[in-house]
C-alpha cells in the first residue's frame, strides 16, 4: 500500500493532537482507531481509543474484495459519525508497524485505511497512521495508556475455600463483587445481585437475571429483565441470546450499567456475556472465553452451552455484521 494518501505521524505528534482542546478542531476532534486484536486492546490501549476488529474467518473469506467500514467498526454510533465526517483527524494504529508502506494488503490496518479513504475522505477528513503503533507509543507514553488490572490466576479469591458472611457461606471468588467485562457490562452471581451497596458502588442501573429461580430484589430502584433458563444439558440458551443482547445494548445506549447474573455466575450468565462479546465485538469464542476467564476465573459454561456458543459464533461470522435479532431455527 502506498502512503501518499495518508499522513504518517509520530507518537509525540499524536500526544500534541490528543492534548489539543476540542474547541480548536473544526470537526468533532480526533479519534484513534486501534487495529490490534481485541484481547491485546483489552489489556492495554491509548486512553479514549476505539478498538476496530474483524473476525479472521471473514477476513480470509473476503480475499481481495473491498471491505466496508461496516464490517470493521462494530459500534454503530462510531460508524455513523465516521461516515458523516464528524472526526478529523482519524488516527489508525496497529501493533508496531513503522509506516504505511510496511503494511501487508491483507492486514487489518491496511483494510481500515482503504475503507476510510473510500468512505470518509469526501468530508476532507485527515486520515493518519501512527508510526511505531501502540508498542512504540506505550514505550514512550505509558501514562497516557490504560492497563487492565487483571487479577492473576493464583489470586486467593480463586480458591475453593468459603467464608461465612452474614450467617451463610459465600465462595471467596464472590467476595470482591461482580467483575467488569466491559465498562457497561458486569458478570456476577445471585449473591452479588442481592447486595445493594455493591451494585451502587459499581454504578449498576440494570440487572439481567438468567436463572430459574433467583428473585429480583430491587425492582423499585433498578431495571430488571428476567430470562428463565435451567443450567442443564437440555436447555436451549441460544434462543435467549437476541433478547439478552438487545437488553444489554439498551442499557449501554442509555448510559447505564448492567449486571448479568445467574445463581453462581459460572455457567448461564457467563454464556450470555460470551455471546454478547462474540456478537458486539466480533471475536471468536476462544478469544471471548479467555477474556472473560481472566476476569472471573471460575466461569465454566456447561458443554451444551459451549456447543450453542460455537453455533452462534458461526451465525455471526456468516452475516458479516452484528446480529440484532437472530433467532435460531428449531
Amino acid at each position: 500500500m502506498g502512503n501518499s494518501d495518508f499522513l504518517e505521524i509520530s507518537a509525540s505528534e499524536l500526544v500534541h493532537i490528543l492534548g489539543t482542546p476540542a474547541e480548536l478542531f473544526t470537526s468533532g476532534g480526533c479519534v484513534v482507531l486501534d487495529c490490534r486484536p481485541f484481547l491485546a486492546y483489552s489489556r492495554a490501549h491509548i486512553h479514549e481509543s476505539r478498538n476496530v476488529n474483524w473476525n479472521s474467518m471473514l477476513r480470509r473469506r473476503s480475499k481481495s474484495a473491498a471491505v466496508s467500514l461496516e464490517w470493521l467498526v462494530p459500534d454503530k454510533s462510531l460508524l455513523g459519525r465516521l461516515r458523516n465526517g464528524d472526526f478529523s483527524p482519524v488516527v489508525v494504529l496497529d501493533e508496531g508497524s513503522r509506516s504505511v508502506s510496511e503494511l501487508k494488503s491483507e492486514s487489518l490496518a491496511s483494510l481500515l485505511l482503504s475503507a476510510l479513504q473510500s468512505e470518509v475522505q469526501d468530508y476532507n477528513t485527515q486520515i493518519c497512521f501512527l508510526q511505531g503503533g501502540f508498542d512504540g507509543f506505550f514505550a514512550i507514553y505509558p501514562e497516557l495508556c490504560f492497563q487492565s488490572p487483571v487479577v492473576p490466576f493464583n489470586h486467593p479469591g480463586f480458591g475453593d475455600s468459603e467464608k461465612v458472611i452474614s450467617g451463610r457461606r459465600t465462595p471467596l471468588y464472590d467476595q470482591d463483587g461482580p467483575v467488569e467485562i466491559l465498562p457497561f457490562l458486569y458478570l456476577g452471581s445471585a449473591h452479588h445481585s442481592s447486595q445493594r451497596e455493591t451494585l451502587a458502588s459499581r454504578g449498576i442501573t440494570a440487572v439481567l437475571n438468567v436463572s430459574s429461580s433467583c428473585p429480583n430484589l430491587f425492582e423499585t430502584e433498578l431495571t430488571y429483565k428476567t430470562l428463565r433458563v435451567e443450567d442443564s444439558l437440555a436447555a436451549d440458551i441460544r434462543i435467549l441470546f437476541p433478547e439478552a443482547i438487545q437488553f444489554i445494548d439498551s442499557v449501554k445506549e442509555s448510559g447505564g450499567r448492567v449486571l448479568v447474573h445467574c445463581q453462581a455466575g459460572i455457567s448461564r450468565s457467563a454464556t450470555i456475556c460470551l455471546a454478547y462479546l462474540i456478537n458486539a465485538r466480533r471475536v471468536s469464542l476462544d478469544e471471548a472465553f479467555d477474556f472473560v476467564k481472566r476476569r472471573r476465573q471460575v466461569i465454566s459454561p456447561n458443554l451444551a452451552f459451549m456447543g450453542q456458543l460455537l453455533q452462534f459464533e458461526t451465525d455471526v461470522n456468516q452475516t458479516g455484521t452484528p446480529i440484532q435479532a437472530l433467532r435460531p431455527e428449531h
